[in-house]
């Protein structure tokens, strides 16, 4: 089978033009034998005390957090699968790093300085999350791994290739995450656009249920979210275009209360991207959203860079078997996805996506976790 698979390879590489006379043609150029696709897929760990967070490099995944709660027991709050296969045939993107483009892009297109490129679509004909295999569905190389001293990290890195998905140029990622002060996770996501400009807006998938993954559903937890506007959306979740105020409306979580309080006027529950109020400090990072779990005490704190945030419910969550067993189902799991704005590429009035060759993406988030009676 290896020799099968060589000669595969080498065919691949002729056909697409990367063999030239024997010779490679572009040695930076990464090819589908490439050594993304040679990385072993396995789990990882960080831990400081009594907090602890686990890792896949299948998607760059935040597999589980463990934090105690205000009687020091401590549980996995993070909705996830317990094997790598599980996380392989994952439908819900469950703690993974989605991209190239999060959220969703409206009919799978959009021009970029004259050009006009097809994306691959994967919802009707919309792309989410940067398409059938998007960063989440793909193996990412561990860069760096330090489980010991004041501040444990790891850095997994991407090379995305030009064409991938139907995006243009190559482009290299970074996510870094580390267990800074206490009880917190820092996140960096970093990419550098190589040859050809191309949009670029990373976010993190990972569903949070502060009273513990197994714990049921999180409509009695209470969130708020530091953001007077938002961005409405069609019968496919695509923005319309506009930036509307919450105030009047299921959306305004400006003051805190429960999740599940008017729910009920949503089908499906909340799925809606935020435009995050300016903070008047000269901080880099942003307030975005407070949870709060009554039942444990355990308060969950998010700060960012970016200019929005998608708050989702769970809404889709049907019968997925995780962890330990445990079935999660509808509103297990809520997701607080800072990013910039869906289908930004789409319209001129929306955040700008575009890294251009030479310059470079950063997104930073920083989770604060804590408890109280």
């Amino acid at each position: 089978m290896a020799r099968v698979y060589l000669s595969l390879c080498f065919v691949a590489l002729v056909a697409i033009g990367f063999i030239v006379n024997g010779s490679v043609a572009d040695e930076d150029k990464k090819n589908e034998c490439d050594k993304n696709n040679s990385e072993e897929v396995k789990f990882y760990e960080l831990k400081k005390g009594d907090f602890s967070v686990k890792f896949t490099n299948w998607g760059a995944t935040i597999v589980s957090v463990f934090l105690p709660d205000k009687d020091g027991k401590v549980d996995d709050v993070v909705l996830g699968y317990d094997s790598v296969d599980d996380y392989k045939n994952d439908t819900t993107y469950f703690g993974s790093v989605v991209g190239r483009v999060a959220n969703r892009i409206g009919g799978a297109q959009f021009t970029l300085d004259g050009t006009h490129y097809k994306l691959v679509a994967n919802e009707k004909s919309n792309m989410l999350h940067g398409g059938p295999k998007g960063f989440s569905d793909v193996i990412w190389k561990v860069k760096t791994y330090e489980n010991e001293g004041p501040t444990p990290k790891i850095v997994f890195s991407y090379h995305s290739t030009d064409g991938e998905e139907g995006f243009p140029g190559d482009l290299d990622v970074t996510v870094s995450y580390s267990l800074t002060g206490e009880k917190e996770l820092s996140v960096k996501m970093k990419a550098k656009a190589r040859n050809k400009a191309t949009p670029v807006n990373l976010a993190q998938h990972s569903y949070w249920n502060l009273g513990g993954h197994n714990s049921g559903d999180i409509l009695s937890q209470e969130v708020q979210i530091f953001a007077s506007s938002y961005t409405p959306v069609d019968d496919q979740l695509i923005p319309i275009g506009k930036i509307e105020t919450v105030e009047g409306t299921p959306y305004d979580f400006l003051q805190p209360h429960a999740i599940g309080s008017s729910i009920d006027k949503l089908p499906g529950g909340y799925d809606i991207n935020y435009v995050l109020d300016k903070d008047d400090s000269s901080k880099k990072l942003r307030k975005v959203a407070i949870v709060h779990d009554k039942k444990s005490g355990r308060v969950m704190e998010l700060l960012a860079d970016q200019p929005g945030v998608q708050y989702y419910t769970g809404g889709q969550i049907k019968e997925v078997r995780g962890k330990g067993g445990f079935v999660y189902k509808k509103h297990a799991g809520l997701c607080l996805e800072t990013q910039a704005f869906p289908d930004s590429v789409n319209h001129p009035n929306f955040p700008n996506t575009i890294v251009y060759p030479g310059e470079k993406y950063k997104h930073h988030m920083l989770y604060k976790f804590s408890t109280k009676s």
